[in-house]
């Protein structure tokens, strides 16, 4: 049966949403508890974010418990967070069982210091134990997003023996391509893929099929850098090791695509200067001080051009013509210089642009900036031309529309990298920083120019 396509399954979501609603407001909560009960988890998630606050938390209330911590688990921060602070300490702790260390070390970051020592307090020991050696580790590092449930052996038996092994178990962790072989001291010695097991003779020693474990991921590696190494290498998992070469835990496919989406909803975001993980149903007071902020900076950014613009007062009262075209350069500038900088963005994500080629760049984007600038210099000049009557203006913005390009290219390049070095996140200042830059100085040539040429 093949997949629903992305709009097919928005299309369900709100004919399901409809309904929903009309079963809500008629009172009728059994029939939508039993739609709820014959839904994935993930459906239910997207049911919730798609529905106004009040709603959702009616929805919730009629979810199946056992499906709940799943369920969190696939929604959106601010979604997630609306519900979890409703919920119970012990209502939490039922919900994580059967989730995933990662999973479950996740939604207790996002809790209250107190709430979520409250949470791990109805924990039995054991789940507790493995949730706050999770929680030790940075949240975006190998050991933030790693799963401790592994299934280990030693090297010294055969394969018949871990067979029977893993028939005694039962069943594996989700997403298990390979066991793990340690020594007696817990340190990673190889991985033995589930296929080995398959193809050789029962009384093959484990040590003689495995392969070497040179490819464990250190338990401090950022998780930027995992999912780069699962995207060169295509991973389905991997071993994680502290800095004695301990296997601590393992890191999964699932895990890796979350994060390789989280910082594409971030990157997509912050080029509007919106938080990735921002409700879409949120009260509008909250929404409202989240992009205050950037609305703030903006108007700096533009108080800045239109000083510049001021400056040029009398340029501007003798010839009309120049107001009606200054507005040009500067958006032009902000498109070509817009381009390179997504371009730098995604380079600097998944570690393709560094020291070692940030030069190289910057002089290829500046020669692109010239090329562009000359061949839409001469368009646009030609346009003015043809319908102003007037060549000097034809000139002067042909030569604005250079410089401008021409900048536009360094400054896609330089304001990512400069941002990136000082821990500033490209994604959310980036393009309004670019903007600014081209603003100001689309404004200063064009007008410069113009003061000196013509008036």
């Amino acid at each position: 049966m093949a997949e629903t396509t992305e709009q097919e399954q928005s299309n369900q979501t709100h004919q399901r949403l409809q309904e929903v609603s009309q079963l809500l407001e008629q009172g009728m909560f059994v029939r939508v508890r039993r739609m709820l009960e014959d839904m994935e988890p993930e459906d239910i998630a997207h049911l919730l974010e798609a529905s106004p606050p009040k709603g959702r938390l009616v929805l919730w209330q009629l979810t199946d418990p056992e499906d709940q911590g799943e369920i969190l688990d696939e929604l959106s921060e601010d979604v997630k967070d609306g519900i979890m602070v409703r919920m119970a300490p012990e209502q939490l702790a039922a919900a994580t069982e059967g989730m995933e260390t990662d999973d479950v070390a996740y939604l207790l970051r996002s809790l209250p210091q107190d709430v979520s020592q409250d949470v791990l307090a109805e924990m039995d020991a054991q789940d507790r134990a493995r949730i706050q050696q999770a929680l030790s580790y940075p949240e975006d590092s190998a050991g933030g997003m790693m799963n401790t449930d592994v299934v280990t052996i030693r090297g010294d038996v055969t394969v018949d023996v871990v067979l029977r092994y893993l028939r005694m178990r039962g069943e594996l962790p989700d997403t298990t391509d390979a066991l793990y072989v340690i020594d007696p001291n817990g340190r990673l010695i190889g991985n033995l893929p589930i296929a080995a097991l398959l193809v050789n003779q029962p009384d093959t020693e484990v040590v003689d099929i495995m392969d070497d474990p040179d490819e464990a991921i250190s338990v401090t590696m950022d998780d930027g850098d995992v999912a780069s190494l699962f995207e060169r290498r295509n991973w389905v998992s991997a071993p994680v090791v502290d800095q004695h070469n301990h296997l601590v835990g393992r890191i999964t496919i699932d895990d890796v695509v979350d994060i390789i989406r989280e910082d594409a909803e971030h990157s997509m975001m912050g080029l509007a200067g919106l938080d990735d993980d921002e409700d879409t149903f949120a009260p509008a007071f909250k929404s409202a001080r989240r992009r205050s902020i950037w609305l703030g900076i903006n108007v700096l950014a533009a108080l800045t051009a239109a000083s510049v613009s001021n400056m040029f007062e009398g340029t501007l009262d003798k010839m009309a013509a120049i107001a009606v075209l200054m507005t040009i350069v500067p958006s032009m500038g902000g498109v070509a210089g817009n381009q390179t900088v997504a371009l730098v963005i995604r380079g600097l994500a998944v570690g393709h642009i560094g020291d070692s080629n940030t030069r190289w760049l910057l002089a290829k984007e500046a020669t692109v900036g010239l090329i562009n600038g000359l061949v839409w210099s001469m368009i646009i000049g030609g346009v003015v031309v043809l319908w102003k009557g007037n060549l000097e203006l034809g000139l002067i913005i042909a030569g604005a529309m250079m410089m401008n390009l021409f900048i536009a290219g360094i400054a896609g390049v330089a304001i990512p990298t400069l941002l990136k070095k000082y821990n500033i996140d490209p994604a959310l200042a980036g393009g309004m920083a670019l903007t600014t830059v081209t603003d100001v100085v689309g404004l200063l040539a064009f007008l410069g120019l113009a003061t000196l040429f013509i008036t």
